[in-house]
């Protein structure tokens, strides 16, 4: 009888908690494959800077590795101006604005402007891009949505080196601004500069990749962390009713295998004493 009791209440909690996760109303599990996510998830709108380091230290090539990068990060974004909306800045001892959040609204354009981007050489000035970023890219102005229409702000740093400035306050000021950062550090970057850069956690906003040859890896890890879930599972009202239905009779059963225990348990201390 026990054995039958304990797995009737396992199946019981078991049962239980599941309600109890959907009801608390867990997302389903979202998955890295671009090709099974299509009809599960969207991202959100964003106001998104990308800012690129194109120092000496990044070769031509490498850096034709950074924009395949942005193009694919194009790629899996909903592009509009009632979507996101994406900007480059360009930096190494100067800063460039390549294109302002308002300048282009579909993926085609957005493309052959990241193809056109040329790297500036010199110098590692992170700091002076961040705060050219917050201050020329990120206003209305220059495309941003106001604060008001609750648009995620957010930018993507990719560097190779460490900074030549100044960037821990211009970081600081830039998240207290309602900017989320990501650092994105490659081959020698500075690992404590990117945990200065980016916001917290930084388990979630710090990546690390060895060479510019798997940066597009990346891609997938922030669809992930962009996408925004817009198709909910809805139980099914007449399964949830059968489910409580099944609880109850499990629990009424359990407590009837209870009382009949307890009667076998008393008569064999009975016949014991006998």
């Amino acid at each position: 009888m026990k054995p039958f009791h304990w797995l009737l209440a396992a199946l019981l909690l078991s049962d239980t908690q599941a309600t109890y996760h959907l009801m608390a109303g867990d997302p389903p599990l979202r998955t890295l494959n671009p090709a099974t996510t299509d009809s599960q998830c969207r991202s959100r709108p964003l106001d998104l800077v990308f800012i690129i380091d194109s120092s000496r230290s990044v070769r031509r090539g490498e850096f034709e590795k950074v924009k395949i990068f942005l193009a694919n990060m194009v790629d899996t974004l909903e592009v509009g101006s009632d979507a996101t909306r994406v900007a480059v800045v360009n930096y190494a001892s100067t800063v460039k604005i390549e294109f302002l959040l308002k300048d282009h609204f579909g993926k085609l354009d957005l493309k052959k402007a990241i193809s056109r981007i040329e790297p500036l050489a010199t110098g590692t000035m992170t700091g002076l891009a961040i705060k050219t970023a917050v201050n020329e890219a990120f206003t209305e102005q220059s495309g941003a949505r106001p604060h008001s229409r609750n648009i995620s702000k957010v930018a993507i740093i990719v560097t190779d080196g460490r900074p030549q400035d100044q960037v821990e306050e211009v970081s600081a000021a830039a998240r207290a601004f309602g900017i989320e950062i990501y650092a994105v550090g490659v081959d020698r970057a500075d690992m404590r500069s990117l945990q200065l850069m980016a916001s917290i956690p930084l388990e979630d906003h710090v990546f690390y990749v060895e060479t510019y040859g798997v940066i597009e890896k990346l891609t997938s890890k922030f669809r992930e962390t962009l996408c925004e879930v817009k198709v909910k599972v809805v139980e099914d009202p007449c399964k949830c009713e059968a489910r409580l239905a099944f609880q109850k009779q499990t629990q009424a059963t359990i407590q009837q295998l209870t009382a009949k225990n307890i009667q076998i348990e008393r008569l064999e201390n009975l016949v014991g004493h006998a």
